[in-house]
């Protein structure tokens, strides 16, 4: 009976995040599609004529699985931050904390949100992408683990970051000091092979990097780096993010006062 309210509560918590997005779509899905539009007809139309072939595709057609997982990225890393910090301003969230609820059901909960949020826009970007490049998928098991696992560490880094920040002004600083600078240097416009060696080295400490890379490889079928290196990375961050998360909530770090 106790694990049948247990998930309850959790299912109640991921239809929460759910609606929220849906209710909310001229926020949450038009933004992305408007500026994937820019990126396209900037960097692919107008740019990706002078730049030509890059790793044997048109311009146009590399930069895709790399602006599709810029959207992954943002939005799951967004959606989990703005929510949980909300909340947590609002002090609704007390009343999960009173609830038989594990702290484990609270943190995958929010994380189911910010996961299903940035499969939604990244499917909203791939259609267009469709409309400026021919999309095709070299693998269908790469492509969908990397996206969703991606997807789950950027969910657990906006949940740390929202746990962290004692005011509004707290959520925006690493999105825009941090996680912005290391995503456009993460290979999303160019392969680091055109890079001179000490950047090459440099390049490869972005965990970014090798996200995109492996998505970049489900569907084009090429990458700078090792596929199986980029999981164990990206598995590593999602085993360790979600520790000190579940960790940060137990304690009541930045939750409780």
């Amino acid at each position: 009976m106790i694990v049948r309210t247990q998930i309850i509560g959790f299912r109640t918590i991921v239809r929460k995040e759910y609606s929220r997005v849906i209710r909310i779509w001229v926020q949450t899905m038009i933004p992305p599609a408007i500026t994937m539009t820019l990126y396209f007809v900037i960097f692919g139309s107008i740019i990706g004529k002078r730049v030509g072939q890059m790793g044997g595709f048109e311009y146009m057609h590399y930069i895709a699985p790399g602006l599709i997982m810029m959207s992954v990225i943002t939005n799951s890393y967004g959606n989990v931050v703005s929510s949980f910090f909300s909340a947590k301003y609002n002090r609704h969230l007390e009343e999960m904390l009173v609830a038989p609820l594990p702290n484990f059901y609270i943190v995958l909960g929010y994380v189911a949100g910010g996961v299903v949020r940035g499969l939604l826009v990244g499917g909203v970007v791939t259609i267009v992408a469709m409309f400026f490049t021919h999309l095709r998928i070299s693998s269908i098991s790469v492509t969908i683990s990397i996206v969703v696992l991606t997807s789950f560490v950027f969910s657990l880094a906006g949940l740390l970051n929202a746990m962290l920040a004692k005011k509004f002004d707290d959520i925006a600083i690493i999105p825009s000091f941090v996680l912005a600078p290391l995503t456009y240097l993460g290979g999303v416009f160019y392969s680091i092979s055109l890079l001179p060696d000490l950047a090459q080295r440099a390049s490869m400490m972005n965990p970014i990097l090798y996200m995109v890379n492996a998505f970049r490889y489900g569907m084009l079928g090429i990458s700078d780096i090792n596929i199986w290196l980029a999981y164990a990375i990206i598995i590593v961050f999602s085993v360790s993010l979600f520790s000190v998360c579940l960790v940060l909530m137990n304690r009541g770090v930045g939750i409780r006062h």
